[in-house]
Formats: C-alpha cells, sequence, structure tokens
C-alpha cells in the first residue's frame, strides 16, 4: 500500500513540475502494473524523462538526500565492510560509516527488504541516501573491481587459502576442472562484457610479481581494468580458461601460442584473436576484439572528399599495387578491408593471404599463413595465381621476395592490396628500392601509396570551444610550426572537458589521418633517378600532395580533434 501510495505522489509531483504529461503519467502506471517496476524506473525506461530528474524529485518526496556518486571518493575501509556478493546483489553501495552507522547508496529507498537484509547480514546500523541504479553499478565496478562477486564465490567455495590452491605449477588436471568452473567460466565472460561495454579493441592480462593486470585498449589508449587484487590468485585457472575456449594446451606453459574464440554477447559475435606468451611471473594473455560490424565502409574511414575520390578512382584501376603505410595500429588493414568490400561483386575472383585473417569476408577467398608449414606470403602468391584471381591483397610485404613476387603478379593484370611499415607515403618508395626491387619495375606496378595514422576524436557530449587558444597550446613544442601553417585568430578550437561518456579524457571514437602519393608521371621520373624520400616528397608536395599533418589539421579546423591529438600521431616539422 505504501509503495502504492509512493508512486501516486511521484507521478503527481513530476506532472505539476511539468517533466512528464497527465498521459505520459498513465502510460507509466500501467507499465509499472505490467512489469512490477518502481514507477519512476518504468517512466525512465519509456523514455519519458531522464533518470536524474526523476531522481531529484523522489528524493524531495521521500526527503531523502540524493548522492552523485561521481563525485565522491569513498574510503577503503567503508568499502570493505560491505563483501562485493552483497553490493552486487542488492545493487548497493557503502559510501560512509560513523558511530556504528552505515550510509549506503541504494536505487530504491521505498524497498524496506533490502535495508532490513542489510541490517541483519551487517548487524550493523544502516541509513540509505538515493543514487541512479547507473551509477551504483559503476561504482561497483569502480571500488570492487570487474568480477569481485565471483572471485569472492570461489574463495568462500574452496574453504581454503586461494593462493595455496591457484598458483601451483603443477597439477594440470586440477587445473582444468578449477577452469570450468562456473564461477571462473563467470569472471572470463564478465571480462569480455565488461571490454565489449568499454568499446576495447584488446584485453592485456599480464601478470607481474605481485600482481595480475587487467588493461583494455580504448582508442588505441590502454587503460587498467578495475580488478579485485585477489585475482592473482586464480591466474592460471583464467589462463587456463581462455585457452579451453581457444582450443589451445593448458599444458603448455613454455611455448607462445596463438587461437582464436568465437562468442555472442548479445546480438554482437565476436571474433576474439588469442595470443599468449610465457614470463617469468607466468603466461600474459592478449585477445584483439574483432567484430563484423566493425567492418567499414570507405565513406566512414575518415576520409576527405577529395582523398575519397583519388582512392576510388585508384581502386577501380586492372592492374598495379595500391600500398598503405603506418605503424602498426595505425588501421592499416581496416583501410583495405573497406576497399575490397567497395570493390567485391560477383564478376571479380578476389583472394587474399593474411597473418593472421581478422575478419571473415563473405564472397572472398582468404588464406591464413603458416610459416611452419611452408605457406609464407610469397609462396601463397605464387599459388593462387594458379585459382585465376582478378583482385589480391597481401596483409603485408615484408621482404625482398614476397615484394618481387606481388609486383610481378601486379605487371601481369592483377590489383594488389598490401602493407608496408613505412613513416610516410614517400618514405614506402625506398623502403622497397632498399628490398632490391628495380626502380623501373616500383615506378611502373606502384599506382598509389596512403600512410595513415589514426587520431581520437573529441567526445561530442562534452565538446566545448577553446576560449584562449594560445595559452591551451603554450609550452607545446611544436606550437610555432602549428602558427607557421594556420592562422588560430580564423578558426575554432575546440576540446573535450571530459565526462562519463569518455571516462573524462575529452575524446570518444577515432577518425584517420591520410597521406596520398600518387605515383604521376613526374613522381616515377625521380623513381628511375633514385631520388631521395625527401625529394619525392618535395615533388609531391609542388604536385598537390597533402601531408599526414595538414589532414589532420584540416580536421582540427572542422572541430573533428585537437592539434595535440595530431601532434601525438603525426610528426610536425616544416615541410
Amino acid at each position: 500500500m505504501a509503495i502504492k501510495k509512493t508512486n501516486l505522489l511521484l507521478g503527481k509531483m513530476l506532472v505539476e513540475k511539468g517533466l512528464i504529461t497527465a498521459d505520459q503519467l498513465e502510460l507509466g502506471l500501467r507499465h509499472q502494473k505490467k512489469t512490477g517496476q518502481f514507477l519512476g524506473t518504468a517512466l525512465v525506461s519509456l523514455g519519458f524523462l531522464k533518470e536524474k530528474d526523476m531522481l531529484s524529485v523522489l528524493s524531495e518526496q521521500l526527503i531523502v538526500d540524493y548522492v552523485k556518486l561521481e563525485n565522491l571518493r569513498i574510503d577503503p575501509s567503508v568499502i570493505e565492510r560491505v563483501p562485493a556478493k552483497f553490493a552486487c546483489h542488492y545493487k548497493i553501495i557503502p559510501i560512509s560509516f560513523k558511530d556504528n552507522l552505515l550510509t549506503i547508496a541504494v536505487s530504491d529507498p521505498t524497498d524496506v527488504h533490502v535495508l532490513d537484509d542489510i541490517r541483519l547480514l551487517l548487524n550493523l546500523e544502516v541509513k540509505a541516501v538515493l543514487a541512479g541504479e547507473s551509477d551504483i553499478l559503476d561504482a561497483i565496478k569502480k571500488y570492487y573491481g570487474i568480477g569481485a562477486e565471483t572471485i569472492e564465490k570461489i574463495i568462500d567455495q574452496t574453504k581454503q587459502s586461494a593462493k595455496s590452491s591457484f598458483v601451483s605449477q603443477g597439477q594440470v588436471e586440477e587445473i582444468q576442472d578449477i577452469a570450468d568452473d562456473a564461477s571462473i567460466i563467470k569472471f572470463v565472460n564478465q571480462i569480455f562484457l565488461e571490454a565489449l561495454s568499454e568499446r576495447a579493441t584488446d584485453i592485456h592480462i599480464e601478470p607481474f610479481e605481485k600482481e595480475l593486470k587487467i588493461r583494455y585498449r580504448v582508442d588505441g589508449v590502454l587503460y587498467d581494468a578495475a580488478i579485485p587484487p585477489t585475482i592473482k590468485y586464480f591466474q592460471l585457472p583464467i589462463v587456463s580458461r581462455i585457452k579451453i575456449m581457444a582450443g589451445l594446451n593448458i599444458a603448455e606453459r613454455r611455448l607462445p601460442q596463438d587461437g582464436r574464440i568465437k562468442i555472442r554477447i548479445g546480438n554482437t559475435d565476436l571474433d576474439i584473436r588469442v595470443s599468449i606468451l610465457p614470463t617469468p611471473y607466468g603466461e600474459s594473455v592478449d585477445l584483439r576484439l574483432l567484430s563484423t560490424g566493425m567492418l567499414y565502409s570507405l565513406s566512414t574511414l575518415g576520409l576527405s572528399d577529395r582523398d575519397l575520390s583519388i582512392l576510388e578512382e585508384m581502386i577501380k584501376k586492372p592492374h598495379g599495387i595500391i600500398f598503405v603505410t603506418g605503424p602498426t595500429g595505425s588501421g592499416k588493414t581496416t583501410t583495405l578491408y573497406a576497399c575490397l568490400m567497395k570493390i567485391k561483386d560477383s564478376t571479380k575472383k578476389i583472394i587474399t593471404i593474411e597473418d593472421p585473417i581478422e575478419y571473415q569476408m563473405d564472397g572472398i577467398t582468404q588464406i591464413q599463413v603458416m610459416p611452419k608449414v611452408g605457406l609464407t606470403f610469397a609462396e601463397g602468391l605464387r599459388s593462387s595465381l594458379r585459382h585465376d584471381p582478378d583482385i589480391m591483397m597481401v596483409g603485408e610485404v615484408r621482404d625482398t621476395e614476397t615484394a618481387e613476387i606481388a609486383i610481378r603478379v601486379a605487371l601481369t593484370g592483377h590489383l594488389v592490396f598490401s602493407t608496408l611499415h613505412t613513416n610516410d607515403a614517400a618514405g614506402a618508395i625506398t623502403r622497397l628500392l632498399d628490398m632490391g626491387i628495380e626502380p623501373f619495375l616500383a615506378g611502373s606496378s606502384v599506382q598509389c601509396i596512403i600512410a595513415q595514422r589514426l587520431v581520437r576524436t573529441i567526445c561530442s557530449k562534452c565538446k566545448v570551444l577553446v576560449k584562449d587558444k594560445i595559452a591551451g597550446l603554450k609550452g607545446l613544442s611544436f606550437l610555432k610550426e602549428i602558427q607557421s601553417k594556420v592562422d588560430l585568430n580564423k578558426i575554432d578550437l575546440y576540446e573535450g572537458k571530459g565526462c562519463e561518456d569518455c571516462k573524462f579524457t575529452g575524446y570518444r571514437g577515432r577518425t584517420g589521418v591520410y597521406e596520398f602519393l600518387v605515383l604521376s608521371e613526374p613522381i616515377t621520373e625521380l623513381i628511375l633517378k633514385k631520388a631521395s624520400a625527401d625529394q619525392i616528397k618535395r615533388k609531391a608536395l609542388e604536385l598537390g600532395m597533402h601531408t599526414l599533418m595538414q589532414d589532420g589539421l584540416e580536421k582540427v579546423v572542422k572541430g573533428l580533434t585537437t592539434i595535440s591529438e595530431v601532434a601525438r600521431v603525426c610528426e610536425l616539422k616544416e615541410e
């Protein structure tokens, strides 16, 4: 009866304050009756009002303090008073403890059963304050760590010292039994779920002498995951669980191993690339998360209209080589896949030779390089020619043999895509010549070289105009170079102030910056003369090429990213 009265009073107050309409209240009451939810939760789930507005009115109605957990720093001694399993089960977070009174944040203060249970379980006086449910769940992850309640459950089940049970390097059968335990399975799944929700591209599980670290790579930057310290004791079963999922040998801990895991989380199919390395303190695991939703089209790569038109023209050519260059993690493979997806149709035979195959693509024959059995890039290229391909992609040109075969394939009427590890587009030419490729072969086969980097984009939720541009750039070594290329007084600069959506980094998501070197006749003449990379670059600039830095600054002018972010990934110097 009290809950029904609370619902009606809350609904009336929300209507009076103009936060919802009477019709919306009626719909909310129907939804609440059907689902059994609290009315405020029902109205939020229907999208009629924001959670913070509902909580503000609810705190006023119930005369209960409303707290914003992101603004609080909770003492670890307070957190220790409530076991993780209680916090997760009841969706509460302890805030303070004084004079035997424990203050906890709850999302529904009308649920007296939760408060009674906590009083009984902890034998303490309890006072409730109001907080958003999502804020409480985020605080539980922050202060207890991912899967803390699962780790606690495992420790409770063992009824003995976790350390003595799980750090032994022997007893493979026992480790396998533990790795198959429902709690370990649940914990590993929680790691994957958290990584997906954080938009991580990699999960690093790294053992050290006194701790086990889990780090997520988000937008190209590594962040420590909040995990319970006791996770160190479960290092072996966690790694063994991942090995079992990837079909690897759990008894082998002396040699590197590679494998793949395929899982589905909600509507997302994940292909996880697993790499395991032995270290003095156990095995280090890298998990690369690959989703079919991560395949991009050319129009979503961040290419300017100028560069997009160049690339679309290049991929229509019947033969030649298109190289994409840049360091590891700069998005080269993503660009190549986007090109293949653009030109793929039923009239063309496309074969790729990769190490490893990152994305499975329908309608394209993909080959995994296996050097142990003699299937190298070069051998794969030779054998693939017998299958009459129109278009080929070679994951990387690593050696002279692969480069020579790729060039001859291009000269015999095939369109070839590949990657090179060089700092800029012009450097790719000298790299090929250094490999021993004849200048006339390089000049006649290579159509275009694309250098690229990935820059983080400004978070749209906390994007603000920079008021004092010069002050914001003071102390940065590249300020003079920037001022020589951009009139800061004529453009607006933006930055992200930091918010929950971007984890207070000011950035969310990434886009590419590009440098297109098209091998026109003047460039080809320089290659035949074995000109240096600097000479080729100067000529390309005269012909209208835009450098990585220039493309990055164009994105700064458009308000997509910041100057400091462009400086982080591009070499700034006088052209």
